[in-house]
């Protein structure tokens, strides 16, 4: 069977999750010097593709892909991979990893919105900052059950891999999201809840037990609280319109049988500052502004605010 006939399971996710057969086959046959293919420092862009033209006391003298010849430092010259690589989904797997080779894999990778990249036992997300078709019922599917090597990368395969460790070796498991501010964090964590929601259904409804009550799923009960952290928790700031200034201690806990059974979050590092300053361009908690918006007047009236003209 080939790649193409195995990612048929992902649908319309699979160009953004592995690159075709046609593709990986033009890549092996394209041709390559390992002798003279390099990346080179540069100034502006970091690393550069270039070609040696020769090798003299310590200094290398290159020409690059934009036809410039420049003359570095032996250690500024970094050997490239051969094209089979190009776009590979685990960068542990390169015959030559070092920094630039790091980059070009994610910017080939993200320029055809393959966004998820292993580097040995981490999984590597490059915000897309767009919506992608890769987190629907029929990718949640195709992930379940499947080793991580059997699958391309994906914050799902993180997730299945750990639901089954738990279930075989009887064990908690932990999933640490990390990144700088605007990353995909918080996407991410929900992405994680959503896949545990779908896998592990308990099947059962909650029943009304009277107004005010919590009605629904359990799994809906877990999807629905994070609007509310948000709400109180999540600010506009000059890099992430919904940046998380808290941090979140997020645990599932499951049945003997995998069902999920309930779970709770810890908050800590709340910004309070946030409540009272704010830098230019900058705002304070979402629910100061969805209050005022008046989307539900009475809540207006129980906070004893009111519109003036000016406002």
């Amino acid at each position: 069977m080939s790649s193409d006939q195995e990612m048929a399971i992902f649908g319309e996710a699979a160009p953004y999750l592995r690159k075709s057969e046609k593709e990986r086959i033009e890549a092996q046959n394209k041709p390559f010097d390992a002798k003279s293919s390099v990346f080179v420092v540069d100034p502006k862009e970091s690393f550069v593709k270039a070609v040696v033209q020769s090798r003299e006391s310590g200094k290398v003298t290159v020409k690059t892909e934009k036809g410039a010849t420049v003359t570095v430092k032996d250690d500024q010259v970094y050997p490239m991979n051969p094209p089979k690589y190009d776009k590979i989904e685990d960068m542990a797997m390169m015959t030559h990893l070092h920094e630039p080779a790091v980059l070009y894999n994610l910017k080939e990778r993200y320029a055809a919105w393959m966004i998820y990249t292993y580097s040995g036992l981490f999984c590597v997300t490059v915000n897309p900052y767009k919506w992608l078709p890769v987190y629907n019922a029929e990718v949640v599917s195709a992930y379940r059950g499947k080793k991580r090597q059997e699958a391309p990368p994906h914050i799902f395969s993180i997730s299945d891999n750990a639901y089954q460790f738990m279930l075989t070796d009887r064990e908690n498991q932990s999933i640490l999201i990390t990144g700088e501010s605007g990353a995909g964090k918080t996407v991410n964590t929900k992405r994680v809840i959503q896949y545990f929601a779908t896998i592990a259904v308990t099947g059962e409804k909650k029943k009304e037990e009277g107004t005010g009550k919590m009605k629904g799923t359990l799994e809906d009960q877990i999807i629905s609280a994070n609007p509310l952290l948000e709400a109180f928790g999540n600010a506009k700031t000059v890099r992430n319109d919904n940046s998380s200034r808290f941090g979140k201690f997020i645990r599932i806990h499951f049945g003997t049988t995998g069902k999920l059974a309930s779970a709770d979050i810890e908050t800590y590092l709340l910004e309070k500052s946030r409540v009272t300053f704010q830098l230019k361009a900058e705002r304070s908690y979402h629910i100061f502004y969805q209050i005022m918006s008046n989307k539900m007047p009475e809540l207006i009236g129980k906070k004893y605010l009111k519109f003036t003209d000016e406002s």
